[in-house]
């Protein structure tokens, strides 16, 4: 008889399977967050014009540098024909405290759109994650070619999305926590190093964790496979041949070229400010 504390162990096919899952988790992930150069086109800028005006205490010289430096690495993205949304959404960014510095006169606002736009976010993941609708999975779920199928046909995925969700709320209301406070009561100097050091770490912590959970997670549903399947069934059909069962349930469902590009939609940057 054999004892219940012996386990068989994963054979090779499950182990490549494995690895190969978290390869895909690995290579979405990089995808999504923009990578390494994702992070110095939203760090960059802001190091900038926090070490200029250290220097100088010159608001408008430390705000245009910052902004023509950002406008420069979207440039290079453009003259690379790289993905734009990370530029852009840095560009973006760094405008606004441009203009919201220049209007107050006060330095230290050149952060607030950023800092405003970080506690929305974490209230965003947190609340969508208790309403059961985490914000992750619907920023992942088109990376990963599964959109919503994780919400009621992988109930496994939902889990992982949810606690990864709340991983990113809980990480972006503590940064959100130490900055506010620093913004009424430290100076402009203080305020900028200290975001900047809070700029990587949080970021990398809640990305980490994120791949520990979906890595845990059951394999996504590749939606769009199915739909490429239903769509040669029902081809198959209309010439009376024979269609394989697996296809036919998608047909009986209904996966529709349409159906899945209603629910394709572009990723939003989340990587916090």
């Amino acid at each position: 008889m054999t004892s219940p504390d012996n386990t068989t162990p994963p054979t090779a096919s499950e182990d490549a399977a494995a690895e190969g899952s978290r390869a895909v988790t690995e290579a979405a992930l990089f995808e999504a967050f923009g990578g390494v150069r994702g992070l110095v086109e939203t760090t960059v800028p802001g190091l900038v014009f926090i070490l200029i005006y250290t220097i100088n205490k010159d608001i408008h010289f430390s705000a245009i540098a910052a902004l023509v430096l950002s406008v420069a690495l979207g440039v290079a993205r453009l003259v690379r024909k790289d993905t734009l949304k990370h530029a852009f959404s840095g560009v973006f960014g760094v405008a606004f405290g441009v203009v919201f510095a220049m209007m107050t006169g006060n330095a230290k606002d050149f952060y607030l759109p950023g800092m405003l736009y970080t506690l929305g976010l974490a209230l965003a993941y947190t609340v969508t994650a208790a309403a059961g609708v985490p914000l992750l999975g619907l920023i992942l779920g088109p990376v990963f070619k599964e959109n919503l199928s994780w919400r009621t046909r992988n109930p496994g995925r939902k889990r992982a999305y949810t606690r990864a969700s709340y991983a990113w709320g809980l990480i972006l209301l503590a940064k959100s926590a130490i900055l506010f406070p620093l913004y009424w009561w430290a100076d402009t100097t203080q305020l900028g190093w200290v975001l900047i050091a809070l700029k990587i770490p949080p970021f990398l912590l809640a990305v980490y964790l994120t791949w520990i959970f979906l890595a845990k997670a059951p394999p996504p549903i590749d939606v769009f496979a199915e739909m490429e399947a239903a769509e040669k069934a029902r081809e198959r059909a209309d010439a009376g041949e024979p269609v394989p069962e697996r296809a036919a349930e998608g047909l009986a469902e209904g996966v529709t070229a349409e159906a899945v590009a209603e629910r394709r939609h572009e990723a939003p940057d989340h990587r916090g400010r």
